[in-house]
């Protein structure tokens, strides 16, 4: 795995960014001009890099109209990418690689820093998007990116560290608010706030997601596994309670689990490194009940009953055709934003890096994800 010493020299070489410190020598490494995305962190400034940082883009310093595909543990975009209601195709284009494209207003330029210290960053920006529908959104953005400190990670996740297990957390506290003169309704397609983090391929790694168990018949499927076509056993293990995918950034693939199902954490375990990291978000009380954005790549009929998490692992679109980058990413979104105009929606996203002796990671999986290394591992 790189270390972080050589992702921020190479960093700093590329952009300014800026660096956030907590007690014990965890960073993480944030960049303005690249909408204000977390590039990556470490628990000490000697030890691993864990976000994802795409290098041969970054070399070519060319502006892609596409996907700026820069890496990162934490970048803002808005949902919902497919469906009638799209950010991410124009009208009548047909829902494949050849047609997507990332709106200009989150692909590209800098988020304004507002405010910085030692333990936090705030940035401020604003665009408009227009969906496949025809519905123009104005939309201003405030984003908060702080790292987390022992006693801030126990009170999230109820797991006081153990002194023997070292780790790197941080958060982004997203707000996204209707510049425009009308209000945002469900006629015209909804916004949503959509987070996502690249981390490096796992080759043996898993990712973990919990969700809530029960008939299918009143909650829905447990999950959505069929983005880019069916999923085998190798790639895609479900049980009564979780489920478990290959996160190796060499096929693409993609999952998702819908709001009467979702709880608030998932996460990822790489037994190479022995690195546990988890992800929580703020889940609203009643989410079953909500609007959340469909992105599946067609046209819905129901596209207010999309995902809160999903996860993606890289990958050729077909054979011989060229990856985005190789990595996996770890997501969650907000409820779908009806807005009057002026009004506000936030969404929080935390990161939490672990690693120690393999009972201790083993007990905070079990905590905060509801499984074993072990059974994460299976296969």
């Amino acid at each position: 795995m790189t270390a972080y010493q050589d992702d921020y020299h190479y960093l700093t070489s590329k952009t300014n960014v800026v660096e956030l410190a907590a007690p014990g020598g965890a960073r993480v490494l944030v960049a303005p001009a690249w909408q204000g995305r977390v590039m990556t962190s470490t628990m000490g400034k000697t030890g691993m890099s864990f976000g994802w940082v795409n290098r041969p883009l970054i070399d070519a310093g060319q502006d892609s109209p596409v996907f700026n595909n820069y890496g990162g543990e934490d970048r803002f975009w808005l949902g919902p990418e497919g469906g009638q209601f799209s950010l991410w195709f124009k009208k009548g284009d047909p829902f494949d690689m050849a047609h997507w494209f990332t709106p200009p207003g989150f692909n590209r330029g800098r988020f304004d820093i507002t405010s910085q210290g030692k333990k936090s960053v705030a940035f401020a920006t604003a665009f408009r998007v227009t969906n496949t529908s025809g519905t123009e959104f104005a939309c201003a953005v405030k984003r908060v990116i702080s790292v987390l400190e022992s006693s801030r990670t126990a009170d999230c996740l109820g797991v006081v560290k153990p002194e023997s297990v070292q780790m790197v957390a941080f958060e982004s506290h997203n707000t996204l608010c209707n510049a425009g003169e009308s209000a945002w309704t469900a006629d015209g397609g909804l916004l949503s706030i959509w987070i996502l983090g690249q981390f490096k391929p796992l080759p043996n790694g898993r990712v973990v997601v919990p969700f809530l168990p029960g008939d299918d018949a009143k909650l829905g499927p447990r999950a959505t596994t069929d983005y880019f076509g069916p999923l085998d056993a190798d790639r895609c293990r479900l049980t009564d309670s979780h489920l478990f995918f290959r996160c190796d950034g060499v096929y693409r693939s993609k999952i998702g689990i819908s709001a009467p199902r979702a709880r608030r954490t998932l996460g990822s375990f790489d037994p190479d490194a022995g690195v546990l990291t988890v992800v929580q978000f703020n889940l609203p009380e009643g989410a079953a009940r909500l609007p959340y954005v469909n992105s599946l790549w067609r046209i819905q009929d129901k596209p207010f009953a999309g995902d809160v998490v999903n996860s993606y692992n890289d990958g050729p679109e077909k054979p011989g055709a060229a990856a985005l980058g190789g990595f996996y990413e770890l997501e969650s979104s907000s409820p779908a934003a009806t807005l009057p105009a002026g009004g506000t929606a936030t969404h929080i996203h935390r990161t939490f890096h672990f690693t120690g002796p393999s009972a201790e990671l083993n007990e905070i999986a079990v905590r905060t994800l509801g499984v074993g290394l072990d059974e994460i591992q299976a296969t």
